[in-house]
């Protein structure tokens, strides 16, 4: 039988924070998780936004425990904000869904100077797990979900010699360097996680062609010409944006599911949430690691698995 919402297990007592949470698959996660019992932490930039996505949840399901914390990935310092704000007010996370992202905008940098997509999709991630790592290995069993596209495969791994793609960006290029970064990322905290025999598990997860505010915006920006295909594609061929959340939400919750794994529609794009095979390529080791010494460096933050 195919895993739906249905299959997941209870969560009562459970907390979770999902970034990207007042939209798509995030909405969709958040939604399911506090349905499931979990007390779910929405973050997200536009506070309104997600302030409504809150309302709408509870009118659906009164008895939902939500929490609206305000996150910009692309402000480091609204991240370790952030991250302050959900660590003291919770002394355990089992669950860290890193969802929120951009997709092949125009060239452009973050606050702290990095290229937009690498830094919202990927470093602001990994500062906020870097920050929330003592409260995720508090819990008995954690979970951190970083979500990935099938658009990884199109991407190089990071140059350190220019991370931000100076002289050379181009908005699928850049989205695919992201992309490949969230992948290196979930497997290179899985094999911190096993090494150290830590009981907290790292899975990575991709929605397939989702109908979401994702294509919706890299088309009206402008960042890629192709933008108003995938817009149209997804609007007539895509899942919907509750089919396209549930690979993370089955990353997240169900049993079975283990550390190191990835979660995917079965038919690459379309399809019921499956587990895919994690592609052993050469030269993935030393990719992370590259990665993982780039990250730390940009960012001044590192893993602290203690």
């Amino acid at each position: 039988m195919s895993w739906t919402t249905d299959s997941i297990p209870d969560l009562a007592g459970k907390v979770a924070v999902v970034t990207g949470a007042n939209s798509g698959l995030g909405f969709e996660s958040a939604k399911a998780l506090a349905c499931a019992g979990a007390h779910v932490v929405m973050a997200a930039r536009n506070q309104t936004k997600v302030a409504t996505a809150r309302d709408e949840i509870l009118v659906a399901h009164p008895e939902a425990s939500l929490e609206l914390v305000e996150l910009d990935l692309g402000s480091l310092e609204s991240v370790r904000q952030a991250a302050g704000e959900i660590a003291a007010a919770h002394p355990a996370i089992d669950i860290l869904m890193n969802n929120a992202g951009v997709m092949a905008t125009p060239e452009g940098r973050t606050t702290d100077g990095f290229e937009t997509q690498l830094g919202v999709d990927h470093l602001g991630h990994w500062v906020l797990t870097a920050r929330l790592l003592n409260r995720l290995l508090a819990a008995d069993a954690a979970r951190v979900v970083t979500i990935t596209s099938t658009g990884h495969h199109i991407g190089r791994a990071i140059n350190p010699d220019n991370p931000n793609l100076e002289g050379t960006y181009g908005p699928w290029k850049a989205y695919g360097q992201a992309k490949l970064a969230n992948y290196h990322f979930a497997i290179g905290l899985h094999r911190e996680f096993h090494r150290r025999g830590l009981a907290a598990a790292s899975l990575s997860a991709h929605p397939g062609l989702a109908h979401t505010n994702l294509q919706v915006r890299t088309d009206e920006q402008g960042g890629a010409r192709s933008g108003s295909f995938w817009r149209a594609l997804a609007a007539n061929t895509g899942m919907t944006p509750a089919q396209g959340a549930l690979p993370q939400l089955r990353a997240a919750t169900d049993p079975a599911a283990r550390s190191g794994e990835l979660y995917a529609p079965r038919f690459i794009n379309n399809g019921p949430p499956v587990r895919r095979p994690i592609l052993r390529v050469i030269g993935l080791g030393r990719a992370i690691d590259t990665l993982w010494a780039v990250s730390e460096k940009l960012t001044d933050e590192g893993m602290v698995f203690s």
